[in-house]
Order: C-alpha cells, then structure tokens, then sequence
C-alpha cells in the first residue's frame, strides 16, 4: 500500500463529523463576500449597463448622463481598461465590447455609484445605440448557419463499420436536452480594495481564485504579485464560479483603482441569470448496433454543444462528454465526434459534471429508447453490457475495478429489494388505469482528473505554532460542500493530534500559489495530498526531536491523539511539548506541501491517453407515480449505493451524493431554460430569468424514501487514505428517475412500445409523451 493511501490505525479521517461550519451557516453567523462589504466604510456600488440586443454593431455609447445622476462617481467603457481587454479562458471574451454586442444582456458598460440605487439611476442614464444584427439563438441557428468554434475532435476505436455489419439489430436517432442554470444561493460577488502601495485586494466568490487573480492582474496591466485573491467561502459554485467570476472581479478591480475605494460588485439573481453561463445544451445524432444478446457492437455518434457567444470552458466540457458517452459499458467499435455551435446567449460554462453529465444522458437514452425493441428489460440490457476486467474505454484507457460496480448493482438490487417490488408495481399498474408506476436502475461510472494535466496539482501551507496549535491553508475553496472539513481530518490525521487542534485559514493566492480550480471532483484528491506533505514533512522534524528525547531511532516515533511515544517505551510525550521543544531547538515548524497526480497523460489531438487517476461507481434504483391527467409525478422511493473509496469524512459524502442526485434530478424533470427566439424585441432574452419562472427542485421534489450507503471494501490505492471523488458522480445517478419515467409512460401503451421522451421531463413532457404512447 503506497505511503499516501496508508491510513493509520486510530485516524480522524474515516470518521463522522459535522461540517465544519455548520453552526455557522444554521445561525448566520457565516461570513461571504458581501459580508465584508457591510463592514468597511466608503465603499462603492458596481451597476451593469445591458445590452438590450443579441447581436448588434455598438454606434454610439453615452456616459454623460449617467455622469450628471447624483451619488455616481464613474462610469466604467473598454475605453477605461488600461490592460488587456479580456476575461476569458481563450482570450476571445472582452471585459467590455468595443464596437460589438454579443447577447442580449451582456453588460457595455458599469456605473460605478455612492450606493446601490446611484448606480442602478445611473445605469438607465447611459445612452446607447445599435445597429441590430443577425442573431443565432438555437442550437439548431447555429447549425444551419455552419457557426461553429474551437476545436471538433474525433474518438475512433476499433471498425465500427464492420461492427455495424455484424450487428443483427441496428438503430438510429437524435436527442436534444437543455442546459442548466446554477441557480447557487450567492450570486456572483466580489470586493476590491486597493492598499498604501497600490497592491490590490480581492474578495471574491470564485472557485479558482489564482485564476481570478490572472485575469485581474493582466486587465490592470500588472504583474500577478499586485493582486492578491482570498475566498472565506462560497454559497455554492457548482461550477458556476470557475470561469465566471473573473470579469466581475476585474471590474472591482479596476473601478477601485479608478477611485481609490473599495467597489463591490454583486449580481442580483435576475442580473446573474441574464449575464452569466450555464450547463451546455447539446445536440446528439446517433447511429447503434447490437447482437441477438443485446450486446453493443458499435456506436457512431455526433455530439454538439451549445458554446454560446465565446469559448470559456466549451472545448473541455465537449471532450468530457465524448469521453463519458459510454458510461459504465463496453463497446468495441467506436466514433464519436465532437463540435461547440456558437451562438448569440450567455457564454455556457462549467457545470458540476463538466459535460460528463451530457455525454453520458445521450448512452441512457439510447437504452432506454431500444430496450423495448430489442425485447429485453431496459435493466437487464444495461447490466449485460457493463465493463469487465481487461476491457478499456473508447480512448484506450483500462478500466479499473469495474468489478465495483457490479457489486453496487448487486447491493441495490438486494437492499431496494427490486424483484419484490417490481411484482407490486405490475400489480398496482394492473389495477390502475389513470396511474402507472415504474422502477428503474441505471449506473455510474465517472473519470477523476482535470481534462488538463497541468491543472492536476495542489498547494498548501501548514504552520504549526509553538504551543501545538495548527493553521492550514491550502489551495481549494469552501463552498458548502466540506472540502474544508475533510482537510482538517486529513490534518488532524497526519500530524496526529485532535481535529479541535487545528484550524482553517481562508483561502488566499499569496499564501498558496498557483493552484487550480476546485472543480473535477479533485478538490480533496490534490489538496488532501498537499495538506497531508506538508504536515508529514513537519512530523518528519518533530520525530527527530522525540527520537532524541526517548533515545531511539526517528523511525521508531508514533504520533496519535495529541501523544507521542515510541516503540518499546512505556512513557508518552505530550504533542505540544514535543513542538515546544522543536522550536527551542530552531527547528523549522512550518512546511509547504504539494502533490501532483501521477500517472496522467492526454493525447488531446488524438483524443487517446489516460485523463483520469480512477474510476468513481455508483448505482441508483428509482420508483416514480405517474399521473395520466396531466403528466404529474411524484418519486416514491431512492436507493443508492455509491462507491467513494475509504470515506475521508462520511457525513460530507453521503450529504454530497444527497445533494448531486437531487440537483441531477432536477436537470432532467424540472429545470427547464427557455431562450426567447421569437424575431421581436426580446430575441435572445433569457425567459427564464428568475425563481418565478425557472423551477429548482424543492423539498416537494425530495423521494418519499431516500436510502444512501457507500459501497463496501472500496480502497482506492494511490489516492489520499485511499478515498474517492464524490462531488460530480453522484449527479448522474438521477439517469434512474428519468429512466423510471420513461417505464411507467410506457405503461400507459402497448407493450413493447419504445417511449421518446425530452429532456427535462417536464409534467408537459411526461403529458404528451403519454398521449404518444397511447396512440
């Protein structure tokens, strides 16, 4: 067992403990972004000027009237930026347009106010005008007007030519679904403040604060040193922050070092649901084959993603999904090329999952359409086609411990009692005509890693000071989801001593540098890893300490629960005693840790390689009611056995895999993102904008039975104390209740009728997809 998942005997890790800032976040004594803003006196108030086109030439744009409304102080036009005019990942997004909108909403200027409503009056005071221009708002505009951007790569493997010919049953469609809005309860939020030597100041909402502090330093003009970025905690991301967050906080930034005062910048929700990205939309056409076992033989598929205005995160998220377009099964033969349609709406974005989700909805729907055709169970057809041993994925890597997720299938079949109740369920469905019942499973197998091996890495600094204490800083960012909670176990658990000794320090780029986004589910992987260097660096020097003091080799030291001691002594010594003594020696007491993932490479013009470290597993078995009045439903039971390795911190991960089925579900049933397209005055205007008219999975939304359990006997070797990601997978488990959906439609028709259903599966849709079965 390698040193880095070796977990001691008597460890903090492993054990339930509560969020760490759980108090806090229940009696709202939880500090965000904002917070500090109510604190500091004489700060300013950012407002956007919008676009009220989607797509128009900019012929004159007019501050003076906004420069004549009381309480504003400046009015912020590209003309102002004294940098590089741009915040985006691909240099092709401009803070502010020149001479160009590119959707409805985009912000052209920012007033800069005393207050809140100065700015807003100022706002209305700019004067603007345009010269309307062609505008794609669908997915499909984009494609009938060949508009396309980045790259368009291509995942080959083995003859699906020859595979299509040897199949005995052979089907082809399409698939459109919609994108996602982030909906997370803090808005996009930052503060600026600029110091005596003109070192700047941001707190800001981001997930990837060194990345903020990039975009930050070169719209300034300045090195990366005169910027410094510090996260307290988020209101959730979800991915929503990793990208989106920079221009708002180049804007505080900018506009503070216009004013010499502090500037917040925060979006109310109807301005964040207008200006910022979502989950990517996609387009799929595809074409499979199987044998007379329902085996797959070949898949030829086409995946386009609806980019939006610019690039930002597109061109990995397209990848992403293409890599996941095989979920948890095996197909020999294999194409699946990829392309981002550029349009004229928000620019789309990260979004938990990162195009995992999209690529691998395209797989469950393929099955969920041709099981009925194929004359086998839509569960047993899955189950047939799993991973085995020795098999790799449609970009040659060896799938690991596929195993794993037949032993998850196996638990939940046996703990949802599934034969049991799918006899109730026939039963029920028999004697019901308006209403009909289904069941169903579907499985998870997610990749862990950055798609970009740089960004596989993690920072952090660990002080000890001299009565034993400890601070820990590292390089991931708060936003609800515990990762701050699993880094002090680790903490507590390398160094040895009580989780109530050690503490958290916010999270800061000139404490560490240069780390990457808390996103890909890597958050506890690469800084779990650096945390856990760092302080066995420091333990390292205390047992040299200890070793003198007990008269025996370093190697012979132990430390655990505050104590050290040492093989064949009776007597123990106190933790801090020890670093007492370490100091007075002028032993150093503080380490910088760092990891890197191992084992990674990624042949991106290829599409071939390794991307992941592992495999994460998960299975879902989910019961819904079906409504033949009006499409109505309601999701009766959950069960869910989901793999997380050697679990950092059980109450964080079960929460996690709560959460990410739920947000999931939501996705798929609930969460429907309307563009307007008609050719009147609100063309490209987000319809959905606010909670009024874009519905979020409530309590109402919640199973009537929800049962969790993390797979047994899951040790991830060569991962921090042999856990696994959690964050993204368990979003994918919500396959099953739309699956189910599909099921208990299909009862209302002939049988083996194959059931087309949209995506999300609204009431609406769940209505008319009835009505079709029936015909």
């Amino acid at each position: 067992m390698s040193q880095l998942s070796q977990r001691p005997a008597q460890a903090i890790v492993g054990q339930r403990h509560r969020h760490e800032s759980a108090a806090a976040h229940v009696t709202g004594t939880a500090l965000y972004t904002d917070d500090l803003a109510q604190r500091l006196s004489g700060v300013l108030h950012a407002y956007p000027v919008q676009s009220t086109h989607a797509h128009a030439k900019i012929l004159n744009l007019e501050v003076a009237g906004a420069m004549n409304v009381p309480g504003v102080v400046q009015v912020i036009t590209a003309a102002d930026i004294p940098g590089v005019n741009d915040q985006g990942a691909k240099h092709d997004e401009p803070l502010l347009p020149v001479d160009e909108v590119m959707f409805y909403g985009q912000p052209v200027a920012w007033v800069i106010g005393e207050n809140l409503e100065a700015a807003k009056a100022g706002a209305k005071a700019v004067s603007v005008d345009y010269e309307p221009l062609e505008s794609l708002i669908t997915i499909h505009d984009a494609i009938d007007a060949d508009s396309f951007h980045g790259i368009q790569p291509v995942i080959q493997k083995g003859d699906w030519d020859a595979g299509f010919e040897q199949a005995t049953h052979v089907f082809e469609g399409d698939f459109e679904f919609a994108g996602q809005e982030h909906f997370y309860l803090e808005t996009q939020n930052s503060l600026a403040l600029i110091d005596e030597s003109g070192q700047v100041l941001i707190h800001c909402s981001t997930q990837h604060p060194t990345e903020t502090q990039d975009i930050v330093s070169h719209v300034l003009g300045v090195p990366a040193h005169e910027v410094s970025v510090q996260v307290i905690r988020m209101g959730g991301g979800f991915g929503g922050k990793e990208m989106q967050p920079h221009g708002y906080a180049a804007v505080a930034a900018l506009a503070a070092k216009l004013t010499g005062r502090p500037v917040r910048v925060r979006l109310d929700r109807t301005l964040d649901m207008t200006m910022t990205g979502k989950r990517h939309g996609f387009y799929a056409t595809w074409k499979i084959g199987f044998d007379d076992q329902g085996r797959i033989l070949a898949l030829d598929a086409s995946l386009t993603a609806d980019g939006g205005w610019s690039l930002d995160l597109s061109e990995p998220v397209l990848t992403r999904a293409m890599c996941h377009i095989d979920n948890a099964y095996w197909i020999p033969n294999i194409r699946v090329s990829g392309r981002v349609a550029k349009c004229h709406k928000t620019s789309q974005t990260a979004f938990r999952g990162f195009g995992g989700p999209q690529g691998m909805l395209v797989m469950e729907d393929i099955l969920g359409r041709v099981a009925p055709q194929l004359g086998i169970e839509a569960r047993e057809l899955r189950r047939r086609n799993f991973y085995i041993e020795g098999q790799d994925t449609p970009y040659f890597q060896p799938v690991r411990h596929p195993d794993r997720l037949e032993a998850a299938w196996q638990q939940v079949l046996d703990s949802a009692e599934v034969a049991d109740r799918e006899a109730e369920i026939a039963k029920f469905n028999a004697a019901n005509e308006y209403s009909k019942r289904a069941l169903a499973l579907t499985p998870v197998k997610f990749g862990i890693s950055f798609n970009l091996t740089a960004f596989n890495q993690g920072g952090a600094l660990v002080l000890v000071y001299k009565d034993g204490s400890v601070l820990v800083n590292h390089g991931g960012t708060e936003m609800g989801q515990g990762l701050h909670t699993k880094m002090l176990q680790v903490a507590a658990t390398s160094l040895g001593v009580p989780l109530s000794r050690v503490r958290l320090a916010p999270t800061r780029t000139d404490k560490v540098p240069n780390t990457s986004a808390t996103a890909a589910s890597s958050g506890s992987d690469l800084n779990g890893g650096a945390v856990k260097d760092a302080c066995e660096q420091i333990q390292a020097r205390l047992a040299q300490v200890a070793a003198g003091k007990f008269g025996v080799p370093a190697a012979d030291i132990r430390f655990a629960h505050g104590k050290v001691s040492a093989l064949g002594k009776s007597e123990e010594l106190e933790f801090d005693d020890v670093v007492r003594e370490a100091y007075m020696q002028r032993i150093q007491l503080s380490a910088a840790g760092y990891y890197r993932t191992e084992g990674l490479h990624w042949d991106l013009a290829r599409m071939t390689g390794s991307p992941f470290k592992y495999f994460a597993y998960g299975v879902a078995a989910s019961e819904v009611e079906v409504s033949s009045f009006d499409g109505s439903y309601v999701v009766r039971r959950v069960d869910i056995v989901h793999d997380v390795g050697d679990s950092l911190s059980p109450m964080i991960d079960l929460g996690q895999i709560e959460g990410g089925f739920v947000q999931g579900t939501g996705w798929l049933t609930l969460e429907d993102l309307r563009w307007d397209t008609s050719n009147g005055p609100g063309r490209g205007r987000v319809a959905t904008q606010a909670a009024s008219t874009y519905k979020i999975p409530s309590f109402s939304e919640m199973p009537e039975v929800f049962n969790v359990a993390l797979l047994d006997k899951a040790h991830e070797e060569g991962a921090v104390y042999g856990s696994k990601a959690v964050g993204e997978p368990p979003l994918m488990l919500a396959f099953s209740v739309r699956e189910a959906l599909r099921q208990a439609i299909a009862a209302f028709g002939a049988q083996g009728r194959s059931v087309t259903l949209a995506s999300p599966a609204t009431p609406e849709a769940v209505f008319w997809a009835i009505d079709a079965v029936r015909e």
